[in-house]
């Protein structure tokens, strides 16, 4: 069984900045897609980014191309979500996601994903 750590959640003000990590200890992420899907209250899951294994394609939901970079290192097993012009409606629990190709991960909604982390909040409030 695959474990995802995920942290780096929090509250943060409109306009500001949370970087979110997720470790998946004694799994290679060499040959995977990495993402994250979010989840805010009371709204279905949604995809927002992922970053493919192999040479990697990156991509991004279109409401956070432009603010959010994701990134990953294969060696640390690590993979990140840089945030920045936080807005409230970004508010949500943020989950890491393992599987083959990024479509799923970014159509949540639509397949089942291989592998999710437990998720971390991230809550955007003045």
């Amino acid at each position: 069984q695959v474990q995802l750590v995920e942290s780096g959640g929090g509250l943060v003000q409109p306009g500001g900045s949370l970087t979110l990590s997720c470790t998946a200890p004694g799994f290679s992420l060499d040959n995977v897609a990495v993402g994250w899907v979010r989840q805010a209250p009371g709204k279905e899951r949604e995809g927002v980014s992922c970053i493919s294994g192999g040479d990697p394609t990156i991509l991004y939901k279109d409401s956070v191309k432009g603010r959010f970079t994701i990134s990953r290192d294969n060696a640390k097993k690590t993979v990140y979500l840089q945030m920045n012009s936080l807005k409230p409606e970004d508010t949500a629990v943020y989950y890491c996601a393992i599987d083959t190709l990024c479509h799923p991960i970014l159509n949540p909604t639509l397949y089942d994903i291989d592998y999710w982390g437990k998720g971390t909040l991230v809550t955007v409030s003045s």
